[in-house]
């Protein structure tokens, strides 16, 4: 691994310290903690255990073809489970089905977990060719908070990875990505004092429910103004998704601050736009809305998981609805400035799908997209940019 996949010192410093602390771990110990569960069937075998604190599973199709996919899942406010009896996945399913292993870590931490995520992934992987051995080719691929691992994967480990799917991630800075979601909840705040309690801290008791999404929605439609400026600054559809995502919004931000052990989130600069037709409603949201000021350490935290470089040696293919109400499908355009800046602009491709919701795509478009990846990856033919055909 080259000290010249990060630009920014600060990431290599942090996370790439992270990453020489796990792949040495790895290397002293890539066994279970106990006897894994083994199930053999005429579809291959399917493994499943505990690698230091990460639940994992393994499947091996009967007629491997000797190739690998690591998948990352996405965020997960419980810890991942992982059982014999249920389903690998509609998206892994698609690799699977085409003859590849496919390996799974549950993470040893919920949340936005990008350490250790990549951490105990890399110690799965070493475990894989440890007992199944090495693979001719290995592929990155996951979903969501999985894209944004996928990336970091691509960028931290080129000489491992053929490839990488990015599937409606969220790709690009970790700061720019969460600080929105701060920004958009101060907003609420402005909108609906008190509603949703304090932002700086989230309290730890803090939980989503349905009986909140419906106090919020209910307040959304005993304010039409307001729900309309809140669905244009979130760029959502309706007030039901405004209310589920404010909800999730404050728990992802919460989870953040007590990982980075303070508020890293920051919106004095930030300037409040669009969110009505007259522009004299911008002027009292950017004059009324409370600012935050960000904890210095907490912030280098949250720089740190993880703020890409752009250095993308290797084929990544990243495939989005047109409208996901999560991850917006602009999203990719910061990390693509990136990889052109680093000179590998040519390594990214981003399609989209004619479709609402988040990670919404069909079994077949999820092995559509991968069957394009490989051909890439092996000819060096790009797929055409755009819509997913």
């Amino acid at each position: 691994m080259s000290l010249s996949c990060c630009t920014r010192l600060i990431c290599c410093v942090a996370l790439l310290a992270a990453v020489c602390t796990g792949r040495a771990r790895a290397q002293a110990s890539p066994t279970p903690n106990s006897e894994p569960e083994v199930l053999t069937s005429p579809a291959g075998t399917t493994e499943v255990g505990v690698l230091g604190r990460a639940e994992y599973r393994i499947d091996v199709p009967a007629a491997w073809n000797h190739d690998l996919v690591v998948f990352y899942h996405g965020y997960s406010e419980s810890p991942f489970r992982f059982r014999l009896d249920s389903s690998i996945g509609t998206q892994p399913e698609q690799m699977f089905r085409r003859n590849f292993a496919v390996i799974q870590s549950g993470y040893s931490d919920t949340g936005w977990a990008l350490q250790a995520g990549y951490v105990d992934t890399e110690a799965l992987r070493r475990y894989f060719i440890k007992k199944y051995g090495q693979p001719r080719e290995t592929y990155a691929a996951g979903g969501s908070m999985g894209g944004a691992l996928t990336m970091i994967t691509m960028e931290l480990n080129n000489k491992v990875y053929s490839a990488g799917l990015d599937l409606c991630g969220a790709v690009g800075p970790s700061y720019v990505h969460l600080d929105r979601r701060f920004a958009l909840r101060a907003a609420f705040d402005y909108y609906f004092p008190g509603l949703m309690g304090p932002l700086d801290p989230v309290p730890p008791t803090f939980e989503e429910s349905e009986a909140l999404r419906q106090r919020v929605l209910a307040a959304l439609r005993a304010k039409p103004d307001a729900a309309l400026a809140m669905r244009e600054l979130t760029l959502l559809h309706s007030d039901v998704e405004v209310a589920r995502a404010i909800g999730y919004f404050t728990y992802v931000i919460g989870d953040m601050q007590r990982k980075a052990g303070g508020n890293p989130f920051d919106n004095r600069n930030y300037i409040y736009t669009d969110t009505s037709t007259n522009t004299s409603t911008d002027y009292a949201l950017n004059d009324g809305v409370r600012r935050y000021a960000p904890d210095p350490r907490a912030r280098d935290y949250l720089m740190a998981h993880y703020w890409p470089s752009g250095h993308l040696s290797r084929p990544m293919l990243a495939l989005h609805t047109i409208y996901d109400p999560l991850i917006p499908a602009t999203s990719l355009s910061l990390y693509a400035a990136e990889v052109a800046h680093a000179g590998f602009a040519d390594n990214l491709v981003q399609q989209y799908v004619h479709r609402e919701g988040h990670c919404t795509f069909t079994p077949e478009e999820v092995g559509h997209a991968f069957d394009e990846l490989l051909l890439w990856s092996r000819t060096g033919k790009a797929p055409p940019a755009g819509l997913l055909r």
